[in-house]
């Protein structure tokens, strides 16, 4: 007998998290002001102009702080802070907004309760969600049709990014109808010809097909597959699946097929596109060229005292069309790092200096580089800038890594905001992941969940 469970994909969820989240503290502040005359209440349900200001406000702060993370949403003690920094710098923010918000109470009171209120309602929504929701309800099991030598590489790209989505079985295509012995204890090995009925009475979800074997799919398996997709169950190439659950482009498993499965965005050539974020890109570089004048005081006290040495320094780097440039950065390191040579820098590395860790972690180190951006040598957002020594290392291991060079590095990208770190050719080929994704992506919408994440990032002390 099925036991078909309700599933949804990420961005279903996230959008059902967005849209609770507003609905529950609407409803919350409509109940308490009606039930206990609760005038500020009462003043932020009568303008559509209010409760949309805070509707607004609470998702913003809540993709700052990660509430609308899937890991983050579904562990406890994360959502718990995730909730607090929100609902805190939503309430004062709101507070605070002038001609949109409601006049304060001269009743303090009022103020105390509407965060309380806020933040109880939330909070307890998203245990809700952690607890019955998050843990069973949105759980999706899928059976894997590989051959057995990649099951585990397979599974170890999928099940790492989202929780809810596990590979409970798999096909071996290099096998006939019988079961050998199973290599990979963790999950169960299927025989061809129990796929239909092992599908139907788990209640599979999805099947996911390794596309390296497509084309030497036996008969039978093919047959099976038929009656599977026939039976109303999802077939989907598994590149597909990587690419939607990791947000990644899945290089290492496409080969020849690199250029079916990698459409550029036409955002890279869309000249009004580009003009606008050009235009956005100047102001926001002269507006952090600002700061850096602003926080350069304190930066040459720091450097003098944790530094030791020059501040600025430059570096030959790749990129628009593969053409070097010299990017301007703060100093992070100590004098003669390299001496015996270019090497990739590592977590906690013993050549970063104490403040230059600091500048790191801040991301300040970086903010020289709006220099580069007036220039029109780098972008805001793009690929991260690579080295002239390791790109050439990195080109020679890594099909397809000189495709990022399409567009304009960036000061901050895609790569920088979800992976943490990167120090040998493993991580380079993850960030190219990544990066390849934003190419074939761009869009004013993928910027702006990168300026989120971006300001995450550093809000959380997350720089490299």
């Amino acid at each position: 007998m099925s036991q078909s469970k309700m599933h949804f994909e990420i961005s279903e969820r996230k959008a059902i998290l967005h849209l609770f989240d507003a609905i529950f503290v609407i409803l919350a502040i409509y109940v308490v002001g009606e039930s206990f005359d609760v005038i500020y209440f009462k003043e932020i349900l009568s303008s559509n102009v209010c409760w949309i200001l805070l509707v607004f406000y609470l998702n913003v702060f809540g993709i700052v702080f990660e509430m609308y993370n899937i890991q983050t949403a579904s562990n406890e003690f994360q959502i718990l802070k995730s909730t607090l920094l929100c609902v805190s710098s939503t309430v004062l923010v709101y507070l605070l907004t002038p001609l949109f918000s409601p006049v304060l109470p001269s009743n303090r009171l009022q103020i105390l309760l509407f965060y309380s209120v806020f933040l109880a309602v939330l909070l307890s929504w998203r245990l809700f969600y952690v607890k019955f929701l998050a843990s069973t309800r949105f759980s999706q099991n899928a059976l894997l049709v590989c051959s057995e030598g990649q099951v585990e590489e397979l599974i170890q790209g999928l099940e790492n990014i989202d929780p809810h989505y596990k590979i409970v079985a798999f096909v071996a295509t290099d096998h006939e109808d019988i079961v050998i012995t199973n290599k990979h204890p963790y999950i169960k090995q299927i025989a061809e010809k129990e796929l239909v009925e092992y599908v139907t009475r788990q209640g599979i979800s999805e099947i996911v097909v390794a596309s390296q074997i497509t084309n030497g799919i036996a008969p039978e398996l093919y047959h099976q597959l038929i009656k599977v997709l026939e039976a109303g169950k999802v077939i989907r190439e598994y590149t597909q699946v990587y690419e939607s659950k990791t947000h990644r482009i899945p290089v290492h498993h496409m080969s020849t097929d690199f250029y079916r499965f990698f459409p550029f965005s036409r955002s890279n050539h869309n000249k009004l596109y580009l003009f606008v974020v050009r235009i956005i890109e100047l102001i926001i570089a002269t507006l952090g060229l600002g700061l850096v004048v602003v926080l350069l005081p304190f930066i040459l006290i720091g450097n003098a005292i944790g530094n030791n040495g020059n501040l600025w320094y430059n570096q030959e780097r790749i990129g628009k069309d593969g053409r070097p440039f010299k990017i301007l950065k703060l100093r992070t390191m100590v004098k003669n790092a390299e001496t015996k040579g270019a090497v990739f820098a590592t977590l906690n590395d013993s050549r970063i200096t104490a403040f230059g860790k600091f500048l790191r972690k801040t991301r300040i180190d970086e903010l020289p580089q709006f220099v580069n951006v007036l220039k029109g040598e780098m972008a805001i957002i793009g690929p991260r800038p690579e080295r002239t020594e390791f790109v050439e290392l990195i080109a020679k291991n890594m099909p397809f890594y000189e495709t990022r060079h399409i567009i304009k590095p960036g000061l901050t990208g895609w790569a920088q905001v979800n992976y943490s770190y990167g120090e040998n050719i493993e991580d380079s080929l993850i960030k190219l992941q990544y990066d390849l994704y934003y190419i074939k992506h761009r869009s004013f919408f993928l910027d702006l969940n990168i300026t989120f994440k971006t300001i995450t990032t550093v809000l959380f002390y997350r720089g490299q």
